[in-house]
């Protein structure tokens, strides 16, 4: 599906730039996850726990993601810092020797970052924080990875590779480094969805219970839920939750209460409220829901963010470039759209918030740029705080 080489230097891959995409979602009812009757439109109260502390006023550092294998890209991990008052950012240079830093993710600790390394012999690379020295690459068995992230206990790093369509496994030592694959798992059922040649692992995350990591592929249009075992690092199967045929499901997001998700349709330009059942990590798809995207719009979701205090949930959309704003609602079981905000970009790739919510940072690929918001601690609503900052090819901004 779409267009573009895959990953050769100097091309787009369809992760790459989304070129035209097929496939009309089909008319298929999922049983949506029960919600109460409708209620009066208000915020939830705050828990107490989750008000922010006092905002620090040093910089704090700032990592960024790009493609080192393109024309106009960038050199390997950008480095710069922002303020966390003003959200203003200031570079300090490159961390050069990572190859296709498309997409990163911090240790638990705070002392390592690792990154995928999307090329066709796909790997993943960990970078000790306080020297910025390279710890080591390890395959991840798989071409084109886009996505990592480190699980809560801080032992293992799950990554998923796009291309191939599978998600691995790799143990993380006392320094940080990374070991021997432990698991490596192809998604070969269902059959790929429309307009797909095959199973596309777009993200790899842990489930809020700790016990189940769930992979999202795009290409069979299913999140697949599995066991990860505590001390061998091995994958069991556990759940299958599929969207409509042809959605193309992209990027999930729990809510802190832990019994509801939020999945982005990358194809279906859709949103859906999921049902989760942390004993047995089974996923229950919602009905599909407006992304705010205006009519006529080629728009692709990319990546959702839920606030701590499980009030707001905002979308990052790619082609309409706006930030979508939604209110969550029956204690997560409900997402309301409020408005769309303009990204200040093209093609907002990958959003994240700052350690304390009070900013939101949005990599806009195609502008080379990442533009800071501030957000309303009450309100939920996004205020730009400045121009935005120029970045090659900025698919990754993460805050630390």
């Amino acid at each position: 599906m779409g267009s573009g080489t895959d990953g050769t230097r100097g091309g787009w891959s369809r992760r790459r730039f989304v070129g035209a995409l097929a496939g009309a979602a089909a008319v298929v009812a999922v049983p949506a996850p029960a919600a109460p009757p409708a209620e009066r439109p208000h915020r939830a109260a705050r828990p107490a726990a989750a008000t922010p502390a006092k905002t620090p006023s040093a910089p704090r550092p700032l990592y960024l993601g790009t493609y080192t294998s393109v024309d106009g890209g960038g050199t390997g991990i950008g480095l710069a810092t922002y303020d966390p008052a003003t959200g203003l950012i200031t570079g300090a240079g490159t961390l050069t020797g990572v190859a296709d830093p498309s997409y990163l993710a911090v240790h638990p600790d705070g002392r390592t970052l690792y990154a995928v390394n999307e090329r066709t012999d796909g790997s993943v690379t960990a970078v000790r924080l306080a020297d910025r020295r390279i710890l080591g690459s390890r395959s991840t068995g798989g071409a084109g990875p886009c996505h990592l992230s480190v699980h809560p206990t801080g032992r293992w790093l799950l990554s998923a590779n796009y291309t191939s369509g599978s998600v691995a496994v790799h143990p993380i030592d006392a320094t940080g480094a990374l070991g021997e694959r432990t698991a490596l798992v192809t998604h070969s059922s269902p059959a790929p969805g429309p307009g797909q040649q095959g199973p596309h692992a777009h993200q790899f995350i842990t489930g809020p219970d700790g016990g189940h990591v769930l992979a999202v592929d795009l290409g069979t249009d299913t999140v697949y839920s599995y066991r990860l075992d505590p001390t061998q690092g091995t994958l069991t199967e556990v759940a299958q939750a599929h969207t409509k045929p042809g959605a193309g499901p992209r990027h999930l997001t729990f809510h802190p209460g832990g019994r509801y998700a939020y999945l982005a349709d990358e194809v279906g330009d859709t949103v859906s409220v999921c049902a989760y059942d942390p004993a047995t990590g089974r996923l229950t798809i919602g009905e599909p829901q407006s992304t705010g995207s205006a009519a006529g719009t080629t728009n692709y979701p990319a990546q959702l963010l839920v606030t701590a205090d499980g009030a707001y949930a905002y979308l990052a959309n790619r082609g309409d470039n706006t930030l979508a704003r939604y209110a969550i609602e029956a204690d997560g079981a409900r997402l309301r759209l409020l408005d769309t905000v303009p990204v200040h970009g093209d093609f907002p790739r990958q959003i994240a918030f700052s350690p304390d919510g009070r900013l939101l940072f949005a990599a806009n690929q195609r502008s080379g740029t990442v533009s800071v918001f501030t957000v309303d601690p009450d309100s939920g609503e996004l205020r730009l705080a400045g121009e935005p900052f120029a970045s090659p090819v900025a698919v990754c901004a993460l805050p630390l």
